[in-house]
């Protein structure tokens, strides 16, 4: 592999995956107006989604028992149908938990920069100067 990074076909290299903890972002996420909100409308229709696909296991568990002349109990189904859809939400549903995770971010870089804000006021610190020059403010006095 050369300096730049690019393998010799011309491809830039594939990170490996590792399948326990997920990489951050490769862009750091700037704080916006209203991503609470959006964030709790992904988190939401995510979160109806997955419901949904639990009923919808439920009742294909429990009618395909019926059509085969089992006598499923609502409950096993609706228990078979929790087990089953753990994953098939993972897979099905990535682009909802992709912006769910991303909305997550954005809420957190949100709260990050208004906690060293009011971490650099109670310093005495304004928040624009990182240095923090308490003489010249405050006082009056030059």
């Amino acid at each position: 592999m050369n300096p730049e990074g690019v393998n010799p076909e011309g491809e830039k290299p594939v990170a490996k995956k590792s399948s326990a903890k997920k990489q951050a972002p490769a862009a750091p996420v700037a704080p916006s107006p209203g991503a609470g909100r959006r964030l709790a409308a992904d988190l939401a229709l995510f979160t109806g989604a997955r419901i949904a696909l639990v009923i919808a296991l439920a009742a294909g568990i429990y009618l395909l028992g019926k059509v085969v002349g089992i006598d499923v109990p609502v409950l096993v189904a609706a228990f078979f149908a929790v087990i089953i859809a753990l994953p098939l939400g993972m897979v099905l549903f990535k682009g909802l938990r992709d912006r769910v995770n991303l909305g997550i971010a954005t809420v957190d870089a949100g709260r990050k920069a208004q906690r060293e804000n009011l971490t650099a006021r109670l310093r005495g610190q304004d928040s624009s100067t990182p240095e923090g020059n308490d003489e010249t403010k405050g006082s009056g006095k030059s």
